[in-house]
């Protein structure tokens, strides 16, 4: 699976294109801003973007209105189908939200309820509709709205009729804009028999269609499984990532990724590729919440060399800030222009050494050094093995271990390390030792 070796770039478009918050149904070619940005991408060294909802909404995106129209703020069908074109070109994969769960209010079929009530056709389509209710919006009906947002009209998904409009929609979006992959939206929400049909329909549409689940809690294994998704959202890992750098203790993120993908027999996810992110559109952005800036690079380092598929979200490659308290639309801005500083240059580093090495896609995961400021950690394959060492202190560290080998290769500054008498770190730095066989 092509998806287990790249690097994902994730932009939120109606927020990157700098489009109102309320769809004021006037037609702006936004969406072709992303062509400006395939330089800076490429450069990055992301090979897939993953792009949140850029279907017609009533508003942030995930409240459709329509599942074949690309949203009006952001331009037209042609338009992306433009864009995507260009990034296929260069070699970049294109992964689309999904958002099956629910629609918004100005989807049609649910206008058609409100309108019609009882005797329309569609009261089915939607899991729970009660005419003896009432909503927030004083309807004179109740209906079940995700998590109790009475703006996101949960679908039913056992009626054959929404999961024919749902494939349906799908199969467009593959012959208009040869998707790669759909990364579904509140997957821990979705009824697992429309999961399992939808993997079903997608393999047999496209070869390697990747699907990537959002999961913030609960056994990833319930959906990430041969007969569903290939990958989800890796939640516990991303609180480890942070929480361990501000709390000075790397014992935390070491964990969880023993429980993870450790060497023992009971652990969850060996073999499995979960999405590895630092911040996305929902969350505060990193550099807001790290304590220490000079942590900023090694977190990078971390999420890149642990089991998983790393993501970057656009804007954080150099630094950023936003935090959540601020509202959803600060962590989702326009940026006139990309930026390019020592942070972007060494997750560009990074993602050039994680794309080419087959331990960091595949390997096992072994502890080697734990202490509460510095991590050491093995990732093994037949034909490679790399060791990952972060030193989250101020002050220089020796460490002692059988490396295994007498030198080996530090691929972040391409220097030759010999391990003898020890391995020193510097304060605040981060090695990639790819092991001499």
């Amino acid at each position: 699976m092509w998806a287990y070796e790249s690097v994902f770039y994730q932009i939120y478009p109606l927020g990157f294109c700098g489009a109102p918050y309320e769809n004021d149904g006037v037609l702006e070619h936004r969406i072709l801003k992303v062509n400006d940005w395939i330089p800076h991408i490429k450069k990055l060294g992301a090979n897939a973007i993953y792009f949140s909802p850029v279907f017609e909404s009533d508003t942030h995106g995930y409240n459709t209105r329509d599942y074949k129209k690309i949203d009006v703020r952001l331009g037209t069908n042609e338009d992306f189908k433009q864009v995507c074109e260009n990034l296929h070109k260069e070699g970049i994969k294109v992964v689309l939200d999904g958002v099956f769960n629910h629609v918004g209010r100005g989807f049609w079929a649910f206008q058609d309820v409100l309108k019609n009530r009882e005797a329309s056709p569609y009261v089915s389509w939607f899991h729970r509709i009660d005419f003896s209710g009432n909503s927030g919006y004083n309807d004179g009906l109740w209906y079940e709205g995700w998590e109790g947002n009475y703006d996101l009209v949960k679908l039913n998904l056992r009626n054959e009729d929404v999961i024919n409009h749902l494939f349906e929609c799908i199969s467009g979006w593959l012959e208009e804009f040869d998707i790669d992959g759909l990364r579904l939206d509140v997957a821990y929400c979705l009824d697992h028999d429309f999961v399992r049909r939808l993997r079903s329909f997608c393999d047999g549409k496209k070869a390697d269609f990747f699907l990537l689940g959002e999961m913030l809690h609960g056994d990833y294994n319930q959906m990430v499984n041969e007969g569903m998704l290939h990958s989800s959202t890796n939640y516990e890992c991303y609180k480890g990532l942070h929480s361990s750098f501000n709390s000075m203790n790397m014992f935390e993120i070491n964990h969880s990724l023993l429980r993870q993908f450790g060497p023992e027999n009971w652990t969850l996810y060996k073999g499995k590729h979960l999405l590895s992110f630092v911040d996305n559109h929902d969350v505060s952005r990193i550099a807001s919440i790290l304590t220490n800036e000079k942590h900023l690079p090694l977190i990078y380092a971390l999420a890149f060399g642990m089991p998983g598929i790393p993501c970057v979200y656009y804007g954080s490659e150099w630094g950023t800030k936003a935090d959540k308290s601020q509202g959803d639309p600060a962590l989702r801005v326009s940026f006139e222009k990309p930026e390019w500083n020592e942070l972007t240059d060494f997750i560009a580093r990074l993602a050039e050494i994680k794309k080419q090495s087959e331990a960091l896609n595949y390997g096992d995961f072994k502890s080697i050094v734990l202490t509460n400021h510095q991590c050491i950690f093995e990732r093994k394959t037949e034909n490679e093995r790399v060791l990952v060492a972060i030193n989250a202190s101020d002050a220089p560290y020796t460490a002692h271990f059988d490396a295994g080998c007498g030198q080996a290769e530090e691929l972040i500054s391409g220097r030759l390390h010999d391990f003898g008498g020890g391995s020193q770190l510097e304060p605040y730095s981060a090695c990639i030792w790819k092991m001499e066989r």
